[in-house]
C-alpha cells in the first residue's frame, strides 16, 4: 500500500508530541479522517476503538451531537474576547457551576488552556499567597515520587518522571519528592490503606522539618497517571489534608486527568471526603473538544490577593484565558453529566469494563497488579522486551483498538459512551495485542 499523502505531509511539517520522530521510519503515523462516538476512522477506513480517550480528554465520544450544537450556537454569538477587563456569559456560568459542584468550598476559577499551565498557576498562586501573607520564605514545593504535573519548566519542578525531567534539569528549580502511596508496594499482610499510612508518615516527617519553607504539597488524587496508572487508597488524601492543615502548607489537587468522573466521583478528592486549597482541571472538562484548563481556589486564597496594590494581585495571564467556545463546550459537558446522570451510569459501566478485563486477563502468567479505580483499569506486564509498548500499540491498531501502554503498564480509559459491544471489542483487541507483543 502506498504511503498516505497526509502522512508524508505531516512528517515533513509537524513535530509530533511525546515522540522520537525517527521511530516513524518503522512505526507509521495513523492519519485519522473522522470520529464517531468512541470510534476513530483512519484513511484506510479502519475503525479504531479509542481506548485511551485520545490522551484522557474525550468523555462523551467524538463528534458528540449535543456538544456540537452548543458550539455552533456559540460560534454565532461570540468566539473570543480577552478576559482582562471584560467578561462573558459562558465563563461566568461555568465558574458558578464548578464552584457549586464543590459545595462552594472552592471558587474564583482562574483559566488557562492546558494542564501544565494550570499547575503553573496553582504553584505561583501558592507562593504568591505566602508572600502576600508576609511569609515569602515559604516557596518550596513537595510532590509524590512518580508524580507528573506537566512539562513546562515550573511544572517539571514537581514532576518525577525522569524521561520528561532529566534533560531540562539545569532549567528546573527542583522540588522535593516524598514516598508514593502506590498500593502495589503493599507487603505481606498489608492493605492499600497501610501503604497510604506509611507514605503519610514520611510526609509528616518531611513537613515537621521543612514546613517553614514549604508552600504546597501537590498530588494527583487516587491515580498517578503518567507513571503507569499508580493507584492508592483515599486514606492518603485524608492524612495529607490533616498534615497540610497542621503545618500550614497548601494542598494542591491535580485533577487534570482524574477529575470529571474518571475515578467514579466528579472530583477524585470527594472519595476521601476532603477538599484541597487549589484544584486543577483540564482534559475532560471540555469534553475533549477544545483546550481549556482552570484552577479553583478557596475564598481565603482569593482574599489574600484582593488589595489596592497591583503587586499583590495575581497578574498571570494567557491570551485565550476563558475562551467562550471552550467554556461553552465545558458547559455542554456539564449538561450531559446532569441530564444523563452520568456518574450513576458510569458505576454500572465501570463494573462491566472491569469484569470483562478481569475475565480475560486475571491469571495470565505475565500479568501483575490488575487494578481499577472507576473508569480506569490497568495491569502491569512482566516482560523484558524493551519495545513492548511500541509492539503492543502497533498490534492493537491491527486489531482495531487504540491503546498506548506506559512502559509495561497497559491501561484502559475509554469514553463514557462505550457500550457492551465496544467493551468486548476493546478487550478482544487488547488480548490479541498482548499476545502479539509478547510473541
Amino acid at each position: 500500500m502506498s504511503p498516505s499523502p497526509l502522512l508524508e505531509r505531516s512528517l515533513r511539517s509537524v513535530w509530533h508530541p511525546c515522540t522520537q520522530m525517527k521511530q516513524h521510519e518503522t512505526l507509521p503515523l495513523v492519519p485519522i479522517l473522522r470520529g464517531e462516538g468512541p470510534w476513530l476512522i483512519d484513511d484506510r477506513g479502519r475503525r479504531l476503538l479509542d481506548g485511551v480517550s485520545s490522551w484522557w480528554v474525550n468523555l462523551f465520544g467524538h463528534c458528540n451531537p449535543r456538544i456540537n450544537a452548543a458550539l455552533r450556537e456559540q460560534l454565532e454569538t461570540l468566539e473570543h474576547v480577552m478576559l482582562a477587563g471584560f467578561t462573558h456569559e459562558p465563563v461566568v456560568e461555568l465558574s458558578e457551576r464548578l464552584a457549586a459542584l464543590t459545595g462552594h468550598r472552592l471558587g474564583h476559577a482562574f483559566y488557562a488552556s492546558d494542564g501544565a499551565s494550570a499547575t503553573e498557576i496553582a504553584l505561583k498562586m501558592s507562593a504568591h499567597y505566602w508572600r502576600n501573607a508576609g511569609r515569602s520564605e515559604k516557596s518550596r514545593f513537595v510532590s509524590l515520587a512518580g508524580s507528573y504535573h506537566g512539562e513546562t519548566v515550573g511544572a517539571l519542578a514537581v514532576t518525577d518522571v525522569a524521561i520528561f525531567r532529566d534533560a531540562y534539569a539545569p532549567l528546573v528549580r527542583a522540588g522535593t519528592t516524598v514516598p508514593t502511596p502506590d498500593a502495589r508496594l503493599a507487603g505481606p499482610g498489608e492493605a492499600a490503606a497501610d501503604v497510604a499510612c506509611r507514605a503519610a508518615a514520611a510526609l509528616e516527617a518531611h513537613l515537621a522539618e521543612h514546613h517553614a519553607q514549604t508552600a504546597a504539597l501537590i498530588v494527583e488524587p487516587l491515580v498517578q497517571g503518567a507513571s503507569g496508572m499508580v493507584m492508592y487508597d483515599p486514606e492518603y488524601l485524608r492524612l495529607a489534608r490533616e498534615l497540610c492543615d497542621r503545618y500550614e502548607v497548601h494542598l494542591v489537587a491535580d485533577e487534570i486527568a482524574v477529575g470529571c468522573g474518571r475515578t467514579g466521583t466528579f472530583f477524585a478528592c470527594e472519595q476521601a471526603g476532603i477538599w484541597p486549597d487549589f484544584l486543577c482541571l483540564s482534559k475532560g472538562i471540555s469534553g475533549g473538544y477544545l483546550p481549556l484548563s482552570l484552577v479553583l481556589s478557596t475564598d481565603a486564597i482569593f482574599a489574600a490577593f484582593y488589595d489596592d496594590s497591583a503587586t499583590r494581585g495575581f497578574l498571570h495571564s494567557h491570551s485565550y484565558t476563558g475562551n467562550p467556545l471552550a467554556c461553552r463546550a465545558a458547559l455542554a459537558t456539564l449538561d450531559i453529566f446532569e441530564q444523563d446522570d452520568v456518574l450513576a451510569a458510569n458505576r454500572l459501566l465501570a463494573r462491566q469494563l472491569g469484569d470483562a478485563i478481569r475475565a480475560r486477563f486475571d491469571g495470565h502468567a505475565q500479568i501483575r497488579h490488575l487494578r481499577q479505580r472507576g473508569m480506569i483499569v490497568a495491569f502491569d506486564v512482566d516482560t523484558e522486551r524493551a519495545d513492548f509498548s511500541r509492539r503492543f500499540f502497533a498490534a492493537g491498531l491491527d486489531h482495531g483498538v487504540l491503546l498506548r501502554p506506559i512502559g509495561n503498564s497497559v491501561y484502559f480509559m475509554p469514553p463514557y459512551v462505550i457500550d457492551t459491544d465496544g467493551i468486548r471489542h476493546l478487550v478482544d483487541g487488547a488480548a490479541a495485542a498482548l499476545a502479539a507483543a509478547l510473541a
